[in-house]
């Protein structure tokens, strides 16, 4: 197992390397030794202690700590502009106009008027307003310049309901601000900090957005791809920015009054012990909630072709304008789907439009509220909306999937032997699971959600996620050597 390294400017640099460290022994003599001709021994590599110790990790810790107040602080202000946003544009302002609710036509001039608002801020701003959905939750740290256009953009539509989420900018941001704290030289000099301080801040900024700082924290871990020292290394200024962040954001929801958005059910279906009507029901539901995911991110990834253009095409790729313009078109054709979900169901379409978060919640509170058809419409529907703003739009593909996840999963709960809390449980384990292919955290995450209910329903949420995630990468691969036949030359005649 390889020890962490000391970095290679001396003992001082904590950072881990992904790499093994240099192993101890005797150099070969080559001669030129600095006694007697004999050839200097290499000093052995640090052990875990001795790199626990030094002053250089000791003020990563510290440094992560401090970081961690100024940008909970950020997220925190972030989210609760965001939530009041939502509610003035899908609550006040229908109000304001007389309709009881946002009528079913209301989210095309919604989603419209935030495609013309993303679209400049994704072609002109540093940064192009954060990384496309579809890539996931983001590569490497968001650089201090590019925070701005990942605000605007969020800001600009999630309110709007671009069906993304909050946590993708959330991480980015926090990651920008947390870089802040060391000046542009030293982490040109020790490039090592750059990815463990990203980490930092992104634990802290969504550190509750999950439900609970856990989550983010295991998130991290399994994410890293690391092992023994090397993931201690990293994940202990995680930890400990993620519960500063955590302290922040509950103390500031408590004393302001506003609401963090958290993805949490405040009531869930009561559970028994799952018997073998549920493993039978839940295996073939957990892979048609895999494949209705993943072909929300086919559906995005071709939409990112079509907007941004893909790199092993012979076109070239659009120009900005030509970006600008088939943004708002995107963005349109969401409001479209939404719109679409509202006038089928004679439902409010803010329950398709938004993150999912408030939908969720209602979802397992009520689940008897909800009629079947109503349930397929919001997967349906939603789904498409996701997979066009995946490629699109800007912000976090978590939350709707597992908003999509839930509604699939009660769906199917009358299926005989299957049940509510089963099926829910379900949808929640093999959505998270099928979109960050992440099984570790996904199942954490469904456990937080069902809070007490997840005892009973814990070996039900295993099986499902290891079936969610074996079926994804299948239909991935599928997927991928169809393309890759589609894209080979043809050979030439005889």
């Amino acid at each position: 197992m390889p020890e962490p390294s000391a970095g290679p400017s001396g003992s001082d640099d904590p950072t881990p390397t992904t790499g093994p460290a240099p192993t101890a022994g005797p150099a070969p003599a080559t001669g030129a030794g600095p006694v007697g001709g004999a050839a200097p021994e290499q000093a052995p590599a640090p052990g875990l202690r001795q790199v626990l110790l030094t002053k250089g990790y000791l003020g990563l810790l510290l440094v992560s700590a401090l970081v961690g107040v100024p940008v909970s602080l950020a997220a925190f202000w972030f989210v609760g502009l965001e939530h009041e946003l939502q509610h003035w544009v899908w609550e006040s302002l229908p109000d304001a106009l007389g309709h009881d609710r946002a009528p079913w036509w209301w989210p095309l001039p919604a989603l419209l008027l935030a495609g013309l608002l993303v679209a400049p801020v994704v072609t002109r701003l540093p940064g192009r307003g954060g990384h496309v959905p579809v890539d996931g939750m983001g590569g490497p740290p968001t650089p201090p310049k590019a925070v701005p256009g990942v605000v605007l953009a969020a800001l600009a539509g999630l309110p709007l309901g671009v069906v993304l989420g909050p946590e993708a900018p959330l991480m980015a941001m926090g990651g920008g601000l947390a870089l802040l704290a060391v000046r542009p030289a030293r982490r040109t000099a020790r490039p090592q900090l750059v990815p463990v301080l990203g980490a930092a801040g992104s634990t802290a900024a969504i550190s509750t957005i999950f439900g609970s700082p856990l989550v983010a924290a295991v998130l991290m871990i399994e994410a890293a791809g690391l092992g023994g020292p090397q993931l201690l290394l990293l994940i202990m200024p995680c930890l400990l920015a993620s519960g500063v962040g955590a302290l922040v954001f509950t103390g500031f929801g408590h004393w302001t009054g506003l609401s963090i958005g958290a993805l949490s059910l405040p009531s869930v279906p009561h559970s028994g012990v799952p018997d073998a009507g549920d493993f039978l029901w839940g295996l073939p539901v957990a892979a048609a909630v895999t494949a209705v995911c993943v072909a929300g991110q086919t559906l995005g990834r071709r939409v990112k072709a079509f907007t941004t253009g893909a790199p092993g095409r012979a076109a070239p790729p659009p120009t900005a304008r030509r970006t600008a313009v088939r943004t708002v078109l995107c963005a349109v054709a969401v409001g479209a789907c939404i719109a679409a979900y509202a006038l089928l169901t004679g439902r409010s379409p803010q329950e398709a439009a938004l993150s999912g978060q408030a939908t969720l919640g209602t979802l397992a509170a009520d689940p008897a509220a909800w009629s079947v058809f109503a349930l397929l419409m919001l997967t349906l529907c939603k789904a498409a909306a996701w997979g066009v703003a995946l490629g699109s739009l800007r912000g976090g593909p978590i939350f709707p999937a597992v908003l999509i996840g839930a509604a699939l999963g009660l769906a199917c709960a009358p299926l005989p032997g299957l049940g509510t809390a089963s099926g829910l449980a379900v949808g929640l384990a093999a959505s998270a699971t099928a979109v960050t292919r992440l099984p570790v955290t996904s199942t954490v995450l469904a456990t937080v959600l069902l809070g007490t209910e997840a005892s009973n329903l814990l070996p039900l949420l295993l099986v499902t996620a290891v079936t969610a995630f074996v079926v994804g990468e299948l239909v991935r691969g599928l997927g991928d050597r169809r393309a890759s036949r589609r894209s080979a030359p043809a050979a030439p005649p005889r």
